[in-house]
């Protein structure tokens, strides 16, 4: 292998490792849903003192804001090993068989998007929850019979950006039920200046803030956000990222003051103008934008109707005189008396 060679190799495993480590392994590590960290705390500290495993638990929220990530501190508070997996990975019983009987005891099983389990998986899951077995059918028709495993104890730990898809039997089985909201800007500086030292990345607090402000209260976005005006401070060879140099690179990508992005401002723009302000279904303004459905519903919209933009009715998706003042400060000579609500 060639120096040069040697040392890209080496630059990008160095890479690798830095944005391994943006996820916070303590709970100290870990700014913001202080509520939710005070439950789980309190959790572990009696599941550990009772050295007994963890109660169920689900965690609830948007996408990004940190539900794996948690599930792994809660993991390093126990001592004890996480297995991950997502709900549409378990698509026989035996998958789920083969995953919970190579747990130990006290492990926790972390099911991604559990609310995309199938029907069927749920049900095998109400008996391992609740008594720690499992029942397998071998063979189908005349020759069939059943199989009961044995289960060690174990934590099931289920993240959900759509609690209400989970049925209700699977839903009542969980003891502690935990929702993450959006973070505000001074948490997601936080969660920055520490993803910027592991990244070995200068920035000053106005660049950091600047960033954080445009980010959608979501961690997940911040950091790749950061990794973006990173390059862009590279290339632009600036030693320190500045309030201007991040404002220059989220320019390229289309992300206004508000942390609206082009699809933001195109579910807006389509509601304003093309409906005339008037409510729109979700299977209209996903055909209007040229977007998936359940795109719209789990990533766009939740931050759209927090921040006050839109708003969802019985007869669909409205504007709210926030996002025509919005967009008439962008379009002069847009905003007439008749476009008010």
């Amino acid at each position: 292998m060639s120096s040069e060679r040697f040392i890209t190799s080496e630059l990008n495993q160095k890479d690798e490792r830095a944005e391994a480590c943006l996820r916070p392994q303590v709970f100290e590590d870990f700014p913001g849903q202080d509520r939710v960290k005070e439950r789980l705390k309190i959790s572990v500290a009696a599941a550990t003192a009772r050295q007994e495993p963890m109660s169920h638990t689900l965690l609830c929220g948007p996408p990004g804001l940190g539900k794996t990530t948690l599930a792994t501190i809660i993991a390093n508070a126990l001592g004890v090993n996480i297995k991950s997996t997502s709900g549409p990975v378990i698509e026989k019983p035996g998958d789920l068989a083969g995953i919970l009987t190579s747990l130990g005891e006290g492990d926790i099983l972390f099911i991604d998007e559990i609310h995309r389990l199938p029907m069927q998986i749920e049900e095998y899951l109400y008996s391992a929850m609740e008594d720690y077995v499992i029942d397998i059918m071998l063979e189908q028709g005349a020759g069939a019979r059943s199989v009961r495993l044995t289960l060690p104890k174990f934590t099931l730990i289920g993240a959900t950006t759509r609690q209400g898809k989970l049925s209700a039997p699977l839903r009542s089985r969980f003891t502690n039920t935990c929702h993450l909201n959006y973070y505000d800007v001074e948490n997601l500086v936080k969660i920055l200046t520490r993803s910027a030292g592991v990244l070995e990345v200068a920035a000053d607090a106005d660049g950091l803030t600047e960033i954080a402000s445009r980010s959608r209260g979501t961690p997940r976005i911040a950091n790749n956000l950061l990794r973006w005006v990173r390059d862009f401070n590279q290339v632009k060879n600036s030693p320190c990222i500045t309030k201007d140099i991040a404002s220059q690179a989220l320019s390229m990508l289309d992300i206004d003051d508000d942390g609206l992005d082009e699809m933001d401002n195109k579910i807006l723009e389509a509601i304003i103008i093309k409906y005339r302000g008037h409510a729109v279904g979700l299977k209209s303004l996903a055909v209007a934008v040229g977007e998936e459905e359940s795109t719209i519903e789990d990533v766009y919209e939740p931050y759209l109707i927090q921040e006050g933009f839109i708003l969802r009715t019985p007869n669909g998706r409205i504007a709210t005189p926030k996002a025509q003042q919005r967009y008439a400060a962008k379009h002069p000579g847009f905003l007439t008396q008749d476009t008010l609500f």
